[in-house]
Order: structure tokens, then sequence, then C-alpha cells
């Protein structure tokens, strides 16, 4: 029995509501996953980031292998003890850090061979390896090994992606059959925008049953209609009572446009890490904060936000903070950016439910194509 229901479709779209069940609590989808990668959003605490409404976080499995060690998670009760988070967590499985950050990478069909990004230390990870360390971190969903190319990619590397991400799919789910847990094994297709290939990933992984499955290797320069071609593919062949997750995707115009094709999860550093850089998103656009014109400014970032930002300080204390470099700075615009993205999901929920999809789908866009705050 699948641990993901539907509540509701939108009748013009493929657009839905549901809930993923899991032990430590019900995920409401379409649902954004802030990224803790290190254990922690940047600039918040927990119960900040719980007044905010996020039900999962997504850590990073690669972060947390290197430092501060498995074996640390573990003597702290794993990551939910360790952080002090009692909600559902997703980990990524890091095979986007190792390929991003990692130099001298290699790969054979056994696994990938890196050298740590912090101290050049010589790492070998097997696909039961990734499953072991996510079983070990605790994690309520865990995501398989992958292998991705770079945009743009040649058939022969495309090809050999999905082989690859296959071959370790299948021995990630070996492996994970072997515990008897309630935690959830989560499949990644990969295959670009190639129909064909995109096709074998998916078939490929169905074969194994996974709990969920995620869109990898998308969202990395490839050209919007052909990505979002690639997810009605999706659509069409993946299973209605399973979840899917679409890995990266940040920006709400794109985000919005993947609910309308079926998607239910999303994580991006987006509004956290802009947050940081003084980049602020409202309902009438961007807005940057250190921009001098806000010097002066009264009026809160965006008066249609209920925010503990937008209640109570003005933009031109924003921007003071933003100048000196205070670190209030950067826990006030990461409040108001993660409020805004998580707010936005609750309206896109309701908004299905309400039959009201089409309007607000119109309407987000037309927003998110404001560049900048005009005023």
């Amino acid at each position: 029995m699948s641990a993901f229901s539907t509540i509701a479709h939108d009748p013009a779209s493929a657009a839905r509501t549901g809930v993923l069940e899991t032990p430590r609590g019900a995920v409401a989808t379409p649902a954004f996953m802030p990224v803790a990668s290190q254990g922690t959003v940047k600039g918040l605490t927990r119960a900040q980031v719980e007044s905010l409404g996020a039900e999962i976080l997504l850590v990073n499995s690669y972060h947390m292998f290197l430092r501060p060690g498995v074996e640390t998670v573990e003597a702290m009760g794993d990551l939910h003890g360790f952080m002090a988070w009692p909600r559902p967590i997703l980990t990524d499985s890091g095979g986007f850090q190792i390929y991003s950050l990692s130099p001298l990478v290699r790969l054979t069909d056994e696994g990938v061979r890196f050298a740590s990004h912090l101290d050049g230390a010589k790492v070998f990870l097997r696909p039961e390896d990734a499953v072991d360390i996510q079983l070990r971190l605790g994690a309520d969903i865990l995501m398989c090994l992958d292998h991705f190319p770079s945009y743009p990619y040649s058939d022969e590397s495309l090809r050999e992606s999905v082989r690859l991400t296959g071959l370790w799919a299948r021995r990630s789910k070996a492996r994970f059959a072997e515990h008897e847990t309630r935690q959830q094994l989560w499949g990644i297709s990969q295959g670009g925008v190639h129909a064909g290939q995109r096709t074998r990933s998916i078939e490929g992984l169905l074969e194994l049953d996974f709990a969920g499955y995620a869109y990898g290797g998308l969202g990395l320069g490839e050209p919007k209609t052909r990505l979002f071609e690639t997810l009605e593919l999706g659509h069409a062949l993946l299973p209605a009572d399973r979840p899917r997750y679409l890995m990266g995707m940040g920006y709400v115009e794109d985000v919005v446009e993947a609910v309308a094709r079926g998607v239910d999860f999303f994580d991006c550093v987006l509004p956290t890490r802009n947050a940081r850089n003084g980049t602020l998103f409202t309902s009438r656009g961007r807005l940057a904060i250190k921009n001098a014109k806000y010097a002066r400014d009264a009026r809160p970032l965006d008066e249609a936000c209920g925010c503990y930002t937008c209640r109570h300080f003005s933009r031109a204390y924003l921007r003071h903070l933003f100048e000196r470099g205070e670190i209030a700075s950067a826990i006030l615009n990461t409040i108001h950016n993660l409020h805004f993205y998580l707010d936005i999901f609750r309206k896109m929920r309701h908004s299905i439910q309400s039959n009201s999809f089409g309007a607000f789908r119109k309407g987000l866009i037309s927003n998110a194509r404001q560049k900048e705050e005009t005023t």
C-alpha cells in the first residue's frame, strides 16, 4: 500500500494535492522542502522554520557523511535528534554534490570515486553505501545514488548516465530490501530532455517499484519547453499513487508549471541563498535591498505579506542591516523569503482544492515576470 494519497485534482491540468504519510508526520503536497544541507536552514532556528509552516526538510547526506560523520549523528540519535527536528526529513544521496564540488571524479559500474572538497581525502562510494549512510542517518525518505551528465550533453554521455543510474537503482533497492524499516527509498530518473532516454530510465525504475520517483538532471540550462515536455512524459508514465519530485527547481514560475504537470515535491536553495545576498521575493517582483532608493523607505518589504519581517521592519532598516553586514540581515531576509515560498505552496494547494488553480497559475506567472519591483 502506498504512503501517498491524492486529495484533489485540477480539472484543467495534471495539478493535484495529496498527502504523504511518514512515521514522523504527514506532508501536504505540493510541498516545498527548505534546504538544510548541513543539518540546518542557514540563518534560522528550528522554531523559526517550524513557525513558517515547513513540514519537511532536505538534508544532504554527502555533507553529513563528510562532516560531522555518520557515527557522530548516530550517537546523537540520528538526524532528528541531532537537529532537534521532529518532522520528516528527505536526504539527497549526494550525487549532485559529488559531481559539482569534487575534483577528479571517476565513475565505474561499482560506484564513484571522488576527493572530499574539504581536505582532498579519497572516497569511494557505492550505491549500497549511499543507502547505508542514509539509513544510519535516520532519514524518512532516502534517494538512490544517481549520475547525470552536465548540460549540454552528448548522446553517448546521456545513455551512459541512464545505464549507470538504472544499475545503481537496482542495487540500491536490493540493499534497502535487506532492512526492516518504515523509511522510504525513492528512485531518480535521468535522461535529460531526450524522450527516449527518459522513458527508458523511468521504465527501468518502475520495474523496481519505488515508494516515490524523482526527476534528476533537469533545470541545468535546457530549454524550458523541453523541460516541461519531459515532465509531461513522466506524468504519462509514472503511477498516480506515488509522489513525484523535481529536484533542485526553485523559481516560482517554473514551480507552478511543474505542478501543472503533476509534480508534488520541490527543493531549492534559491529563497535562502538569495535572502543572504539581499534579494527578496515579493508579490510585486524581486527587490534588491541594497538599492539606495530604499534608504528612507518606511514601507515593509511586501505590504501583502504577513511574515514577522514585514510586520515589524521597514525597508530602510533592512537595507541598513544588509549594508552593515549584520547577522540580523540574513535572519530577517530568510524569514521573509522562506515565508514567501511556503505561502505560495499553501495558496497553490488551496487553489487546486477550490478549482481555481488556473487563475492562480496565471497570476503567479504574471507577477513572477516582473523581474524587479517597480516602485
